[in-house]
């Protein structure tokens, strides 16, 4: 039996995915709603390195993240990565961080020395997870759409490097979808937050000429 583990798109650490391969595993990879692996239909895994994970610390992002997660999946799991010597706050607000994530947001807090160790760490998640055959990966939280509006924005949302937040800009600025697509590289350019190299690759997906189905686009 193989086991798979869905990896958001923008979570690229090839050490990590080469590590999952080498373990058996299969991966599929998409832009999720939460977390950065899902390992199953009820566990999803967010991985921060010491200095990620200090810094959302300090700006809050964490709580934010830790919250979503727990109301998506009833096994969430936050991976750590590094020494103790690569923390710079105190071991009092490390260890009371960790605390409150399990004991306020339901989220069990793993330690892993490097991505190497993550990957391994995955890998057996997900293992002890789909070996009954029941809990396979599935993406949880995502939003519904049941208007048009929402429809537009859940299409352009999928795209690499475009969320909810741009694509809402996209439809505001564009009125359609067809428009979107029709746009030239300026036109694209004219939105806020949206530069050359991101105008260019949002033109490239929307107007590649696939003359063979099993072509596959590369995208930097």
């Amino acid at each position: 039996m193989q086991y798979s583990i869905i990896v958001d798109n923008r979570e690229r650490n090839l050490t990590i995915l080469e590590g999952l391969e080498k373990n058996g595993m299969g991966i599929m990879l998409a832009q999720l709603p939460v977390g950065d692996y899902i390992v199953s239909d009820r566990m999803c895994v967010e991985r921060k390195t010491a200095t990620d994970f200090e810094k959302s610390i300090m700006d809050a992002r964490l709580f934010d993240q830790l919250e979503r997660m727990s109301k998506s999946f009833a096994k969430p799991i936050l991976i750590v990565e590094g020494s103790d010597g690569d923390f710079l706050l105190s071991k009092n607000v490390i260890v009371g961080t960790t605390v409150a994530a399990f004991t306020d947001f339901n989220v069990q807090v793993l330690r892993s020395k490097d991505e190497e160790e993550t990957a391994l760490m995955l890998s057996k998640l997900a293992e002890r997870e789909q070996s009954t055959g029941k809990r396979e990966p599935r993406i949880l939280g995502l939003k519904r759409a049941n208007t048009t509006y929402d429809w537009q924005v859940l299409i352009l949302s999928s795209m690499p490097g475009i969320g909810p937040k741009l694509a809402k800009d996209l439809i505001k600025h564009f009125k359609t979808i067809k428009n979107v697509v029709l746009a030239d590289q300026k036109e694209l350019q004219k939105v806020d937050k949206i530069g050359k190299k991101k105008a260019e690759q949002v033109h490239q997906i929307l107007n590649a000429v696939m003359e063979d189905p099993e072509e596959e686009l590369v995208l930097e």
